[in-house]
C-alpha cells in the first residue's frame, strides 16, 4: 500500500512539473505532450530503481522503449488505414491495435526485457 501511495505523490510531483514546463513553451501543443507520458514514465522508473533495483529499472526502460516504437507503427498504420481504405476511426484503431500487438510483443520476444 505504501508504493502505491509513493507512486501517486512522486507521479502527481512530476506530472505538475512537466505539465508546468508544457505551459510556459510554445506552442501550446507541447503541455499536452509533456502532461502524461514522460511524467509517469519517469516515476514509475524512479520507484523501480529505488525500490527493486537497477535490473528491474532497466527492464522497465527497455519495455517502455519497444512500447514506444510500437506506438509509432501504430500510428503509421492508422494514418494509412483512414486515408487508403477510408474507414471510420473506430475500425481503423481496431486494426491497427493488431499491428501495435506484433511489434510490440515481437520486440520483447525477440530482444527481452532486458
Amino acid at each position: 500500500m505504501t508504493e502505491y501511495i509513493l507512486r501517486f505523490i512522486v507521479g502527481g510531483v512530476i506530472v505538475s512539473a512537466f505539465a508546468t514546463l508544457g505551459d510556459m513553451l510554445r506552442p501550446k501543443s507541447f503541455a499536452g505532450l509533456l502532461g502524461a507520458a514522460p511524467s509517469v514514465a519517469l516515476a514509475t522508473l524512479g520507484i523501480a530503481l529505488a525500490r527493486p533495483g537497477p535490473g528491474y529499472a532497466a527492464a522497465e526502460s527497455w519495455t517502455m522503449i519497444y512500447g514506444a516504437v510500437a506506438l509509432a507503427c501504430y500510428s503509421v498504420v492508422v494514418c494509412h488505414i483512414l486515408m487508403r481504405f477510408q474507414l471510420a476511426a473506430l475500425p481503423a484503431t481496431i486494426l491497427a491495435f493488431a499491428a501495435w500487438l506484433a511489434v510490440a510483443f515481437g520486440l520483447l520476444a525477440g530482444f527481452g526485457g532486458a
